[in-house]
């Protein structure tokens, strides 16, 4: 699976899972709800942010400190299309993989994107290239099996469609 869109922002380390979809703001446990709710304590502009891309970057231990699905499902609802982290809580990791929320972990990614650029990631092969500025970047490959269940669109996604 290849994404390729441009960069609406980069977040820092630890942003947890509770602050991308605080219970105080969710008024329903909805794709309605949750994309409302969404990243509000973190980055008011938010919205407007994601109106020049669908890609964001954060640090390390991205989606940290609860294991509710609602934080990546938040996301996901919002239109989000990749996360690329230096990494992820293993928790909400294993979470965006289940509802079919694109991940990435790139432990070097440095200077390597900024908000505004346009970048290209195969998942299969872990690669980022900056199409903006001609970098190129090396993430983490997923397992087959895992990354055959992100890609399915999630969990639940794959085993309609059969186990094969």
């Amino acid at each position: 699976m290849i994404i390729k869109d441009n960069v609406f922002e980069v977040y820092p380390d630890n942003v947890s899972a509770e602050l991308i979809a605080h219970t105080r703001h969710v008024s329903a446990v909805t794709p309605e709800g949750l994309s409302a709710a969404c990243m509000k304590d973190v980055d008011p502009d938010f919205r407007i942010k994601m109106e020049t891309g669908k890609i964001m970057i954060a640090g390390n231990n991205f989606g940290c400190n609860s294991s509710r699905e609602w934080a990546p499902a938040a996301l996901l609802y919002s239109g989000v299309k990749l996360i690329v982290a230096k990494s992820f809580s293993r928790i909400f990791y294993r979470s965006a993989i289940n509802i079919g929320l694109p991940i990435l972990e790139c432990k070097d990614l440095g200077d390597l994107v900024k908000p505004g650029d346009c970048i290209e990631v195969d998942l299969a092969a872990g690669s980022i290239r900056n199409i903006t500025s001609g970098r190129q970047g090396q993430g983490t490959v997923l397992p087959p099996f895992l990354l055959d269940i992100m890609t399915a669109g999630g969990l639940m996604e794959k085993l309609k469609r059969g186990a094969a």
